[in-house]
């Protein structure tokens, strides 16, 4: 039963994909995550070290899931499977697989829950709670909203309906359909709060800030932050770009694709960027708000203007739209893996799976009200644990891992005609996936890792990586001969 396989679907077409992918991409990091850190870290030289790093680390890391995916159309454990076979690799290289699925059930349990207060503040604007609402009113609304794990557990409980819901429907019926609809709407939204943000007075302001570098307001550790955005951002390290590599049909170049999908989410990061402190600035508030910048500043900044009844609905709306797609490709690969290996069927399986995100999850809930004095590993609440975990364990070692496999591992003619790349720019890959994105992702992960002072988990990580580079090195000469 475990090695039941059955044909894999596909997307309809390579715009499906593009717009399947893009979402996936683009989710509370775009809209929450980069606004804040952009503003707290100086604005454009940010934005310059972050671009950079898109290019540098985030795109060849992006190209190398979906050619493994891909390559060998199957689900992120089975694909591992079939590489160590064709490749005559180390099996225990099918981690990688386990790695990024459990990675995205981790993600997704806590990840609905903040995809839940975007929905509550969605029809709280609805409901007019933020016209004329003082900046201590702005900040009890949330507290109060954090506070109750009832209220919590409710936008929690109907996100991962919507999410199971939609992903028990398949990839035609049930991915496809729900994106066709909620990233034109998303794009939509945004460009209709980017004419509003025009008109606020301040745009110019706003450009100034995200694009005029000042060097002297970034520290080496908004550096980091910004490399560690760069690589997060992109969805990658957590299977779901896997898996959807999985369903893409061989006449559509990896390479481009990823530069779209790549450029895409940047851009679309950066107009949400123009918008926020476009209004942001035409009240006179801080830019470097911090993560309240989006459920606490903005709602008091949208009560204050002319149409802000109107307008940060549509705003929270473009939050939800943009977390639900990120949501859905987080419980796609796991769900494959159930499907096509363990013969579970789809809607049954979804259920399950569902249902054990929504149990986990409530770990997250509990954290900032009834829990929030229970500590386990540093003194980490049950969210902090399990952001930690993913964010600075789980994620770097499924991208680090990725790269490696790549390009030191998988057989040279099966990578060449995935690839499709001639001369330098299979040369400049090549190096960038053995020697620039695995150091980076390396100095942001020991960082991170000194930082939090954890010896269990610095332990861990360092298990881990040595484990990667005996197993690269140790396939090296073949993929060479």
């Amino acid at each position: 039963m475990a090695q039941q396989k059955l044909s894999m679907p596909t997307w309809s077409s390579r715009t499906v994909f593009l717009l399947a992918a893009i979402g996936s991409a683009v989710g509370l990091g775009n809209l929450w995550k980069f606004p804040y850190v952009a503003g707290e870290n100086g604005g454009g030289a940010f934005v310059l070290v972050y671009l950079a790093c898109i290019l540098l680390i985030g795109v060849p890391v992006l190209i190398a899931e979906l050619t493994l995916g891909r390559s060998a159309r199957a689900n992120p454990i089975q694909a591992m499977h079939q590489h160590t076979q064709q490749d005559r690799a180390n099996k225990l290289w099918v981690g990688l697989g386990v790695n990024g699925m459990l990675a995205g059930i981790l993600i997704l349990s806590f990840y609905s829950v903040i995809t839940g207060w975007s929905l509550a503040y969605f029809f709280d604007s609805l409901q007019g709670d933020f016209l004329q609402i003082p900046p201590a009113q702005a900040e009890q609304h949330f507290a109060a909203l954090l506070a109750s794990p009832w209220q919590l557990l409710f936008w929690h409980t109907l996100v991962m309906i919507i999410t199971t819901s939609i992903v028990a429907r398949g990839l035609r019926s049930g991915i496809e359909k729900a994106i066709n609809i909620m990233l034109p709407g998303l794009l939509l939204i945004l460009m209709v709060l980017l004419i509003y943000a025009v008109g606020t007075g301040a745009f110019a302001e706003s450009f100034a800030f995200l694009f005029t570098p000042d060097f002297s307001k970034l520290s080496w550790q908004g550096v980091l932050v910004a490399m560690g955005h760069a690589f997060f951002t992109l969805s990658i390290g957590m299977a779901a770009m896997m898996v959807y590599g999985a369903y893409l049909d061989q006449r559509t170049s990896i390479v481009k694709a990823s530069l779209v999908i790549a450029v895409a989410d940047t851009l679309i990061a950066l107009l949400a960027g123009l918008v926020i402190f476009s209004i942001v600035f035409a009240n006179q508030l801080p830019p470097s708000s911090g993560p309240g910048l989006l459920f606490q500043t903005l709602p008091m900044a949208f009560g204050q203007m002319w149409g802000g009844w109107f307008f940060g609905t549509l705003f929270f709306a473009l939050v939800f739209f943009a977390a639900l797609s990120s949501a859905i490709s987080l419980l796609e690969p796991t769900l494959s893996w159930l499907e096509h290996n363990r013969g579970i069927g789809r809607m049954k399986g979804a259920l399950g799976l569902g249902g054990l995100v929504w149990l986990i999850g409530i770990g997250t809930v509990l954290s900032f009200n009834q829990w929030s004095e229970l500590t386990l590993i540093g003194d980490k609440t049950v969210f902090a644990l399990l952001d930690f975990l993913t964010a600075n364990i789980l994620l770097p070692a499924g991208g680090l891992l990725i790269c490696l496999y790549l390009a030191w591992v998988m057989a040279r003619p099966r990578r060449q005609a995935e690839l499709r790349l001639e001369g330098i720019w299979q040369t400049l890959l090549l190096w960038d996936l053995r020697w620039v994105a695995p150091l980076a992702i390396l100095w942001v992960f020991v960082s991170n890792l000194f930082s939090a002072s954890s010896t269990a988990l610095w332990a861990f990580l360092s298990v881990l990586v040595l484990y990667g580079f005996f197993v690269a090195y140790q396939t090296r000469s073949r993929e060479e001969a």
